[in-house]
């Protein structure tokens, strides 16, 4: 007798087609989907019993083959400027994190799609911990989740407390293509979260193909992580700049743009690191690259991180290259840094990465052999 009992489905993780088929698996109707979607993501019930208007022997069935596990928060702490950060064990000897931040009257949520990440950009915390795997579909909108239900329970349906969720977390998200579309599709479906198409951003390093695919399958906001103006520098900041190189980045950008039939401008998101990509010299090389696409560009003021040589400009080197760009026609904003005395600012995310490529160990011993010199 085979005394192994069947692993029970997380309902949490899947998405409504997939809830749609295993309803008709089980002889009932698909419109089932949207209710369980509702419970769960629209008013964060984790409880199948608690589903009110499922019939009981419903209930009783979806008990004995389901499940709702929501992610494990192991630590949380916010900061001094509001900004809060959760670390969630995804498993045994892996942790990501996630961090919200309110301004204003909107609160931005910052999602994570892997466990490290696997392009090594030079000048993020993410990178230097190496690679352990992608996230999946629960353990991706299960962030949302947590962080929705951190406002309090019943949830307000006509209080959007996340107004925004940007997929610039630990990760590259075009790496995990489909888990990350399932999980887009729910943050904008009007009975999950509701978001508005333009509320939900993808931020990419440049995966070309992956923006192509992209554009077949949905039309939500689309950022590109850009950091240098030509490709001897992107190479050495954004490695997977050798293998899809600037001019086929901006294409498949604007391949992307044509396909959304409308007049979006494409954010472009630019860390300034002094003295490697902050000078005049860099801007103007910036502005003239630019004018092909319709964009606008977010200066990110280098964060600091323990292991990294960059260093962060002085304001008036910031405002100096702001001013060019806006001289230049360029709507340019600079980002306020937010969270960074929890570690929670952009490129500080680490977690804890059971790192397959072994980056990080290379790293340290990088950094052992430089003090010793």
């Amino acid at each position: 007798m085979n005394t192994k009992e069947k692993k029970k489905l997380n309902l949490i993780g899947m998405s409504k087609e997939s809830l749609e088929k295993f309803f008709e698996s089980i002889d009932e109707k698909p419109f089932r989907a949207t209710q369980i979607i509702k419970w769960i993501h629209q008013r964060g019930v984790s409880d199948i019993s608690q589903m009110t208007d499922l019939s009981k022997s419903l209930r009783q069935k979806l008990l004995e083959l389901c499940e709702i596990r929501v992610p494990e928060v192991v630590y949380e702490k916010t900061s001094n400027d509001g900004t809060k950060k959760w670390v969630i064990k995804v498993s045994e000897k892996d942790l990501i994190e996630m961090v919200l931040i309110p301004e204003n009257n909107r609160s931005t949520l910052c999602v994570s799609s892997q466990v490290g990440c696997a392009v090594d950009c030079s000048f993020c915390a993410t990178g230097k911990q190496g690679f352990s795997r992608n996230l999946t579909l629960d353990e991706i909108i299960g962030q949302v989740w947590v962080a929705a239900n951190s406002f309090g329970l019943p949830r307000d349906a006509n209080s959007r407390h996340i107004t925004n969720v940007v997929m610039m977390g630990m990760g590259e998200p075009l790496l995990n293509f489909n888990p990350v579309v399932e999980a887009m599709n729910l943050m904008i479906d009007d009975n999950a979260y509701g978001l508005s198409k333009r509320k939900v951003t993808l931020s990419t390093s440049g995966i070309v193909p992956k923006i192509d695919a992209l554009s077949k399958v949905t039309d939500i906001a689309l950022t590109i992580s850009l950091h240098a103006p030509n490709d001897e520098l992107r190479d050495e900041l954004v490695p997977i700049n050798k293998k899809y190189p600037i001019q086929e980045l901006l294409d498949a950008v604007k391949r992307y743009v044509d396909s959304c039939n409308d007049r979006r401008v494409t954010t472009i998101e630019y860390i300034l690191i002094n003295n490697v990509n902050d000078g005049l010299v860099h801007a103007e090389e910036l502005s003239e690259l630019l004018r092909q696409i319709p964009c606008k560009v977010n200066l990110i003021p280098f964060n600091q991180f323990e292991g990294s040589d960059y260093l962060k400009p002085s304001g008036n080197r910031i405002k100096k290259f702001q001013s060019f760009l806006q001289e230049k026609g360029y709507v340019t904003t600079i980002r306020s840094t937010r969270g960074d005395d929890i570690m929670a600012a952009c490129g500080q995310l680490v977690g804890q990465v059971n790192d397959r490529t072994r980056r990080q160990e290379r790293s340290f011993k990088n950094q052992i052999k430089t003090k010793a010199l």
